[in-house]
């Protein structure tokens, strides 16, 4: 079993109840950011739906992650990297005026609160990753 596999089980069942109820609510609601922001509503709200049902999709990856952590490595590392470049892009936004610095919260909770715990995963995960999943009665091992 890969270190800490109880603590990044919760990690990825919480990622992934998290971005399920997130999508979900914004596919329902898709201009709440805008109403709380104090922003004009979007003319095309049906983008920011679409965004809420790729955001649920992820959960049922995090979740799939919980299930097996010895085999997420991939799927996390996606995760991770959207939580990267998330915050790139809304820093532009901010950075040129287009968005107020209200819709941070955007970023805190789906993607900034979540850089710790991804990365610590795939850290631990890595040697599980490069052997496909499998160990043998030594541990990790690298088929060369």
């Amino acid at each position: 079993m890969i270190p800490r596999r109880r603590f990044h089980r919760i990690v990825f069942v919480a990622a992934g109840f998290y971005n399920l109820g997130w999508g979900i609510f914004s596919a329902l609601n898709p201009q709440w950011l805008f109403r709380f922001a104090h922003m004009p509503l979007a003319n095309h709200p049906q983008i920011f739906a679409c965004l809420g049902m790729v955001v649920g999709l992820y959960g049922i990856l995090y979740l799939e992650v919980a299930r097996v952590p010895e085999r997420g490595w991939l799927l996390a590392a996606v995760g991770l990297l959207g939580k990267v470049l998330g915050p790139i892009g809304l820093a532009q936004l901010l950075w040129t005026g287009v968005w107020p610095p209200a819709t941070i919260v955007l970023c805190l909770f789906n993607d900034l609160l979540w850089w710790l715990p991804f990365a610590l995963y795939l850290y631990d995960a890595w040697p599980w990753f490069l052997n496909g999943g499998e160990r043998d009665g030594a541990g990790p091992r690298v088929n060369r």
